[in-house]
């Protein structure tokens, strides 16, 4: 058996180190920051996430799904907030389908301890990786950190964005690099909660106040209070740059969120002290080194936020790798080629459909003809039930891959683009022609409920 060595101990670290127990390794996990059951989490860096299928059916493997039940809120769907204080919820699917608002740090914490648990698994912190030696599997760690070296068999890079082993593998022959970084970047702040605890606003939504360029969203917190995310640009007339005083942000929030104003007693005050962060997009191949390095989750392929992925596709890495190996057993040089030939192609395709929906969610869901034209996908998910899936539904309901879920995702808008210019929505669902397209474009496609 492998000595295996996995570089962070964020979400997809620690869940691959619980698959790998599982198949019987020894794991050591190096994670360059302390050990954040120990530390308090620094204000402005507790971003909430968005629990969907893909993710579900990783912890669901791991034996966690009814532990992380127990502190996650369903979001039945979007709660779109407009300037003049009116509501409209949007649902997300049909009944009894929701995305899960749920804590990174304490979904974190979960996952290191369980995974400790685990004989054989060992977790150290302050230790960042500084030279990496893929052929012989060498890792020199930096002069503040507590053990100088190691040795490993097979190292997998979970060590996100800014990646050790990454930079490492940036020195082969033909290995191909891009990121890119968006023009809008977030600030986290603070809705907190009524004075017996109750949620201010609709608890199972994930509330959205678009304006056009930049946006404002709420997730909701068993304690009764709400992890909000102001996403703007970082430059221009309106940006984060553009307002240094508490009167430039008192003036700003009063004329684009002034229902959340009376929500949120120190907004200017964390709005000065919280970090502004950036928001990158990272795609790189290749994603392994023979059978003896493998990147995984963001540090394979890190996206920008706006679907709600980011942590659901790097599970879902830690699934299909799990099932390679079952399936492969022991021949690592096969479980990573196929690991990366299966998950390239998705990861690619999130990306993109991750900055897709930065633009639906921020300048479309309160557009007049966006709207038209999702009342048509509700008439046609009315008339074909059961059958048509919506492009949302594919990537958070389903397990459908991601880049067959972008694929369909254009043919779907194409065909309500259509039937936005007809006169006679009605009759052009029911025609002979919309259920032959209704059975090209899904044949059979399960889709479950979480």
């Amino acid at each position: 058996m492998k000595e295996i060595t996995i570089l962070g101990a964020g979400l997809v670290g620690s869940l691959l180190s619980v698959y790998l127990a599982k198949r019987g390794y020894k794991v050591s996990v190096y994670e360059r920051r302390p050990d954040m059951r120990r530390e308090k989490i620094t204000a402005g860096r507790s971003i909430n996430l968005a629990l969907s299928d893909r993710g579900w059916k990783g912890l669901e493997l791991a034996g966690l799904k009814d532990s992380v039940r127990k502190i996650a809120i369903p979001m039945v769907g979007r709660m779109v907030h407009s300037v003049n204080g009116s509501q409209n919820l949007q649902p997300y699917g049909k009944e009894g389908q929701a995305i899960y608002s749920v804590s990174r740090a304490a979904l974190n914490k979960l996952l290191i301890d369980v995974s400790s648990e685990q004989t054989g698994n060992r977790f150290y912190f302050n230790q960042r990786a500084e030279i990496i030696d893929l052929e012989k599997g060498n890792i020199v760690f930096d002069s503040n950190s507590l053990i100088p070296s190691t040795k490993s068999d097979l190292i997998f890079g979970a060590d996100g964005a800014f990646s050790a082993l990454r930079h490492s593998m940036q020195f082969l022959d033909r290995f191909n690099l891009s990121q890119s970084y968006i023009d809008h970047g977030y600030k986290e702040l603070t809705i907190p909660s009524g004075k017996n605890g109750e949620h201010l606003l609709h608890k199972n939504a994930l509330h959205i106040w678009p304006r056009k360029n930049f946006m404002l969203i709420a997730l909701p917190n068993l304690d009764g209070s709400f992890t909000c995310t102001l996403f703007f640009q970082f430059d221009g007339p309106i940006s984060f740059s553009s307002l240094k005083t508490n009167e430039d942000v008192s003036t700003f929030f009063l004329e684009y969120f002034p229902d959340v104003v009376p929500l949120m007693p120190t907004y200017k005050e964390d709005f000065h002290r919280n970090t502004t962060s950036s928001l990158v997009t990272v795609k790189c191949f290749p994603w392994i080194y023979k059978d003896k390095c493998c990147l995984i989750g963001d540090a394979a392929h890190a996206i920008v936020p706006f679907f709600g992925q980011g942590m659901n596709c790097g599970f879902e890495d830690c699934t299909v790798l799990y099932e390679l190996m079952n399936q492969y057993e022991e021949d690592w040089n096969m479980v990573l080629s196929e690991f990366q030939k299966l998950r390239k192609p998705n990861a690619d395709a999130i990306a993109d459909l991750a900055l897709n929906n930065f633009i639906e969610m921020r300048d479309l869901v309160a557009d007049p003809y966006f709207l038209k034209k999702k009342n048509i996908e509700r008439l046609i998910a009315d008339r074909f039930e059961g059958r048509y899936i919506s492009p949302y539904q594919m990537v958070s309901f389903s397990n459908i891959a991601y880049a067959e879920a972008l694929e369909k995702g254009k043919a779907i808008n194409a065909r309500l683009e259509e039937l936005a210019a007809v006169e006679d929505v009605e009759e052009a669902i029911t025609s002979e022609e919309m259920t032959s397209w209704i059975d090209s474009m899904f044949p059979s496609t399960p889709i479950t409920n979480h």
